[in-house]
């Protein structure tokens, strides 16, 4: 049987096997009789006939040329229509004429046999015809015709079980062989699990009415003459696997054009899913940065030091916790953006363009604002904070001035406006006069005081103090109240004088001593009030200062203390004359209401207030001592960490330029290297805790050194996006080798062509430096691929292909080619890519050659979510041809290339 598997068979052997045919046995003829003729009918009913009986309705040769004509899809020469043995004859020999023709030796067949109806020899001529055009082509691994379709079957139906296909006659009558072929291209029409290799009846009926009812296979074998019958024959066996083949290799094409189709949509839908996900992290963060912006810009003074510490505190947190996330969004947005555009570019589509206003440069526009609005916010509050700890000092400073004026005040109303030297004795109205003019002195004495608090009250003012009103109403009442006593003492003055001329009798002492007691007092509460002076100062060199003025202030308590001895020897004296005279002393002093008592006890008070003073001192001494520690603690930690930063900043500059290895191998050193950086951040959480630590002592200025927690959180971020952006780089280098198919060679030779001209190191080159870059990896840029014959090489011809190339590598005209921009371009020049000639030809094959295609073929050939996705996005098909509900698929695979919606 093997030889009629080769058309082009000896035509010995041929005829000798021809001879055995005609001892056919019965149950093959049967067998080869309801197989070639379902065959024959499965082509003829295409042209809207059948046969009944194949040997009868070949007869007159008409539906023997109908019938290839329909399986050449050749037009044979027109057929005689008459009923005469002549006519019959020459038809069948034009039929068999047109096979010789097709380079098939017919041996021992004839038209008479066939006008004669001789069955063997029909049954034969339609095996010769089923191996032309059924059988002949079908070869699988430069394999005959016979070999190719059992080597097929064989790997179809090698996963199944009981399925061992050797042959194609026993191997086939259990049925299961059938089911298998059925199940391994269309799973959802068997259960072949349920199949029992001992019931072969079920199991061929099963496969016979699967392949007839959803295949478009007839029915061309009875399953109980397969069964009845010890060995099935190979032809009628054949005959009907060739169908299987045939329509399961359409299927193969159909799928291989789908898949196709589906790794195109596949790409479209992840770049597409990919913009969506920018826009929105765009949106988001320019959202935030528009939100923060007016709270960073937000100059509302507080009234008080806690209240302005409540907002410094919360922008340590928005430091802290809000801001460092948006960093990692902003930096991850822009390599999302650079992988999309390499995406797109390796799979031949047009770049992205973000929506109006989320471009990277808005968002680096913004984020630009937003950092400034930051500087100025933390720089306007950190004054704030010093504005309103001056204006706490100072209103302390006015209370406790003007709470010890109005207690020197207290009753001196009263006793200007008295009438007592009315009634006195001369001696006690010139004592009186000598009083007032001690209290005089005093008053003169005051009056620095009340300038001072005065001051303090416009300093206030000037200073937009919270409660200026009360100050205000304070110092007016002050400032009045000093004036009345100004004018009542200028009146008891002149009442006194009016009277001293009747008055001549004085103690001298009494009024030396007033005299002298009178500043020696007020001294003391000058320096009782110095003593008790707020003091606030911000480094060490202030604080010394003022240790320096209180020592200076300590040498001269000796030579007061022999004042006060002076003094009360005057009073002693006084006390000697009047004893040694026995003059009795009626009252004390006329002159003046201070006693040698008041002056002990406040020399006494001033003795107590110096060790206090001493102590405060010291206290605010170790305090600026501490702070001073606090900044060279800070200064130490930044001096190592700022030049580390610019340090490791100048690394990864060489690294970009300098790379070694596969990119595999680069990518792993580099986020090795990123590890390494990611690892330094307890030093620059130290440093935020140190800086912390100095905001909350108010220390606003630091001698060691010139770094400042902004420079470093600037510096540090900064290092986190270049060594990130650096691995996005070679990620998509990794993409743009696998995808277009660049050897690590063709990379490296790219890389060190590109650092060579890269003089200044700064990732770019200009336009002389690409062009010789281009030329040095020998490619002409001097020629115009379109240059005529009577052009000239180089001149316009060579400025117009450069200008292409650089339009396509510098498509914003800033003058710099990047890395990417150059590996895009020589990828392109080098590689194939996907286009839409090739969409459009895989739908046409899934549209069975029609120029449009339907709804209901889409869902057949395409998973789920991508058949809806064409649906959706086809439009009708208006062609002359068109169908209710085609849909134009040559529209959509263009616009795939063209440009985004989004």
């Amino acid at each position: 049987l093997k030889k009629y598997d080769s058309i082009y068979m000896d035509p010995r052997e041929q005829e000798n096997d021809w001879d055995r045919d005609l001892l056919l046995d019965p149950a093959w003829e049967k067998q080869q009789r309801k197989t070639f003729t379902a065959w024959c009918n499965s082509h003829l009913r295409k042209a809207g006939t059948q046969i009944e009986n194949i040997e009868e309705d070949f007869r007159d040769g008409l539906k023997l040329m109908l019938l290839l004509e329909v399986i050449s899809g050749e037009r044979l020469p027109k057929p005689e229509r008459g009923k005469m043995r002549v006519h019959k004859i020459n038809n069948v020999n034009k039929a068999l004429d047109y096979i010789a023709g097709k380079g098939v030796k017919l041996v021992s067949i004839g038209a008479e046999e066939i006008v004669d109806g001789n069955a063997k020899m029909t049954l034969g001529m339609i095996w010769t015809i089923i191996l032309r055009f059924a059988i002949q082509d079908i070869s699988v691994e430069e394999t005959s015709a016979k070999e190719g379709l059992l080597l097929w079957c064989q790997r179809k139906t090698a996963p199944y079980k009981n399925v061992n296909v050797q042959n194609f006659h026993i191997s086939w009558k259990d049925g299961l062989a059938f089911n298998a072929l059925i199940h391994r291209h269309r799973p959802e029409l068997i259960d072949y699990d349920k199949l029992r290799k001992d019931d072969p009846l079920t199991n061929l009926n099963n496969a016979f009415e699967v392949a007839e009812k959803y295949l478009d296979i007839p029915k061309m074998m009875d399953a109980e003459d397969i069964v009845g019958t010890l060995r099935p024959d190979e032809k009628a066996i054949m005959t009907y696997v060739s169908c299987f083949y045939h329509a399961f290799s359409g299927a193969q094409k159909a799928e291989t054009a789908a898949n196709r189709i589906c790794k195109v949509l596949a790409v479209n839908q992840e770049n597409e899913h990919l913009m969506e996900d920018y826009e929105k992290l765009a949106s988001d963060l320019l959202d935030w940065i528009r939100r923060t912006i007016p709270w960073l810009e937000n100059r509302a003074p507080e009234k008080t030091m806690a209240e302005m510490q409540q907002k410094l505190e919360d922008f340590r947190g928005y430091r802290r916790v809000h801001k460092p996330p948006k960093v990692q969004e902003k930096c991850q947005l822009e390599i999302n953006f650079n992988t999309l555009q390499t995406k797109l570019r390796l799979s031949n589509r047009p770049a992205f363009m973000p929506s109006e206003g989320r471009m990277v440069s808005d968002i680096n526009g913004s984020w630009h604002n937003l950092e400034g609005a930051e500087k100025g916010y933390e720089e306007w509050m950190l004054n704030e904070i010093r504005r309103l700890e001056r204006l706490d000092h100072l209103a302390e400073k006015f209370r406790q001035k003007a709470t010890i004026h109005e207690s020197w005040t207290d009753g001196k109303e009263a006793m200007l406006t008295q009438k007592d030297y009315e009634t006195a004795s001369l001696s006690e109205v010139k004592a009186l006069l000598r009083k007032h003019e001690a209290f005089e002195s005093d008053l003169a004495a005051h009056q620095d005081r009340v300038e001072q608090i005065a001051a303090i009250a416009q300093e206030l003012n000037e200073l937009d103090y919270y409660d200026s009103p009360s100050v205000n109403a304070r110092c007016q009442k002050i400032c009045e109240q000093w004036d009345a006593l100004g004018s009542l003492t200028q009146s008891r003055r002149e009442s006194l004088e009016r009277t001293e001329k009747q008055l001549e009798s004085i103690d001298e002492l009494y009024l030396e001593y007033a005299k002298r007691a009178a500043p020696f007092n007020n001294w003391m509460e000058g320096a009782m009030e110095d003593l008790q002076d707020m003091f606030i100062v911000h480094n060490i060199e202030e604080i010394q200062g003022l240790i320096t003025a209180h020592e200076q202030f300590k040498s001269t308590l000796p030579e007061a203390n022999k004042e006060r001895e002076a003094i009360q020897a005057i009073q002693a004296e006084v006390q000697k004359i009047a004893q040694y005279n026995g003059i009795k002393l009626s009252g004390g002093n006329p002159y003046t209401t201070i006693t040698p008592k008041t002056i002990d006890n406040k020399w006494d008070k001033v003795e107590q207030l110096v060790p206090q003073r001493d102590q405060a001192l010291q206290e605010e001494l170790a305090k600026q001592q501490s702070n001073d520690h606090l900044r060279r603690k800070f200064a130490t930690q930044a001096n190592i960490v700022g030049p580390w930063i610019q340090t490791k900043m100048e690394e990864i500059g060489r690294i970009s330029i300098e790379m070694n290895g596969t990119l595999e191998d680069q990518l792993v050193n580099l986020r090795e290297y990123e590890q390494s950086i990611i690892e330094y951040k307890p030093n620059i959480d130290q440093l935020e805790g140190d800086h912390q630590l100095i905001q909350e002592a108010l220390i606003f200025d630091n001698k060691y050194t010139a770094y400042t927690m902004e420079h470093l959180r600037v510096g540090w971020e900064q290092l986190l996006t270049t060594i990130a952006r650096t691995i996005n780089e070679i990620e998509n280098q990794i993409l743009t080798r696998d995808a277009k198919g660049i050897s690590q060679e063709q990379l490296h030779e790219y890389r060190t062509s590109f650092n060579h001209f890269d003089k200044d190191h700064s990732g770019g080159l200009m336009a002389e430096e690409f062009k010789a870059c281009l030329i040095s990896l020998g490619y002409d840029v001097e020629n115009n691929k379109t240059v005529r014959s009577t052009d000239k090489p180089g001149g316009e011809n060579g400025d117009a292909e450069f200008a292409r190339i650089m339009g396509i590598v510098d498509p914003n005209n800033s003058g710099v080619v990047t890395f990417q921009a150059f590996i895009d371009f020589m990828s392109r020049e080098t590689t194939d890519t996907d286009t839409a000639d090739q969409v459009i030809a895989s739908f046409k094959i899934l549209a069975a050659d029609k120029n449009f295609i339907m709804a209901e073929e889409l869902r057949r050939e395409l998973p789920p979510d991508q058949a809806e996705y064409c649906i959706a996005r086809m439009a009708p098909y208006s062609g002359p041809d068109a169908k209710p509900g085609a849909l134009d698929y040559m529209s959509f695979s263009t616009a795939l290339y063209g440009e985004s919606d989004l």
